[in-house]
């Protein structure tokens, strides 16, 4: 009998071994596929680009928009950011106006079918008091849109983000090629970690005294966060929903006085906006008056304790009761 040539066996039993990696691959594949078979998910937003993937993990490819530390409220897309939004095959907001310069662009992409998910839409909207609006924003406020009748810093309050993180992960769940069950777990247990976080944050503002539950801050941007932990927010260096108005010199003038007055120890500044109108209101104010820079509308770089949606509301939190004990 003549014998198989040796190289041809091993040709043979490199096939055999490739075929069996290749569906072994296949049988074990329990994600969403490849890298370019995952649906697309196109996030406004750093804080709910956090909470997005702490839900999908690895079931989707997940897009921010904005940058670390970018103000939301005058962020404009480029070109190709606008493209991914209007491809994508799902698109997450904020909503109630909060991406400003991003309207157009997000309506745009809703048009060419992307669908679009807002997370306002599934939270219990604070309604702007008139005390929360710009006095002299209200004629030209259709014109540039510094006037919101609906206040859009919702993540402000984790307990009350519960069923929008909810909402997004059944939507999440429906998503072509995606583990549906796993998707729910990841969604239901990130759920349960905003619960606890609520009540660690209620633990941490425990030592605040009733005297003492004053803000001032950089805008309006606290007002949930005030309504959840029992707080006043008494003035905002810009007294708007927007960091795109201005305060007056009357304003300001005013609202030092009332710093003096009630002898609030900080005001409240924002690591995405300048401090410096927060600076020059506390020297008006006179006395020992700490300015605060708070985590509100971005997450933070590596090392600052904001990395993480659940770690920018704790480290705000400590900040806070730090800066009014």
């Amino acid at each position: 009998m003549r014998a198989v040539p040796i190289p041809v066996r091993v040709t043979g039993v490199v096939l055999v071994m490739a075929s069996g990696l290749a569906a072994c691959g296949d049988d074990g594949d329990t994600s969403a596929g490849s890298a370019a078979d995952r649906p697309q998910v196109v996030v406004t937003t750093s804080i709910l680009g956090d909470i997005v993937r702490a839900v999908v993990g690895e079931q989707a490819d997940v897009e921010v928009i904005l940058p670390l530390g970018a103000d939301p409220h005058d962020f404009e897309p480029s070109a190709r950011e606008a493209e991914a939004m209007a491809e994508a095959d799902l698109l997450v907001v904020n909503g109630a106006g909060f991406e400003e310069g991003m309207l157009d662009i997000i309506d745009a992409a809703e048009d060419a079918g992307a669908p679009v998910l807002a997370f306002a839409d599934h939270v219990e909207l604070r309604e702007a008091t008139q005390e929360d609006v710009h006095e002299d924003e209200g004629e030209h406020a259709d014109e540039e849109g510094d006037e919101h009748a609906e206040d859009p810093h919702i993540w402000t309050d984790p307990a009350g983000m519960v069923g929008a993180v909810e909402a997004f992960t059944e939507r999440a769940a429906e998503l072509d090629g995606v583990d549906a069950e796993l998707i729910g777990e990841q969604g239901a247990a990130y759920a349960a970690e905003l619960q606890a976080l609520d009540a660690e944050v209620e633990e941490l503002l425990a030592g605040v005294s009733d005297d003492r539950r004053v803000l001032v801050t950089n805008h309006e941007v606290f007002g949930y966060f005030a309504d959840r932990y029992d707080f006043e927010v008494i003035g905002t260096v810009i007294p708007s929903m927007t960091t795109n108005a201005d305060a007056s010199a009357a304003e300001v003038e005013a609202l030092a006085e009332l710093i003096d007055a009630e002898g609030v120890p900080a005001i409240f500044g924002e690591s995405s906006s300048s401090a410096q109108l927060a600076e020059a209101l506390a020297d008006s104010a006179g006395g020992d008056v700490e300015v605060v820079e708070l985590f509100t509308e971005s997450l933070g770089e590596d090392g600052s304790g904001a990395e993480t949606y659940v770690g920018l509301i704790r480290t705000d939190a400590e900040l806070i009761a730090e800066g009014l004990a």
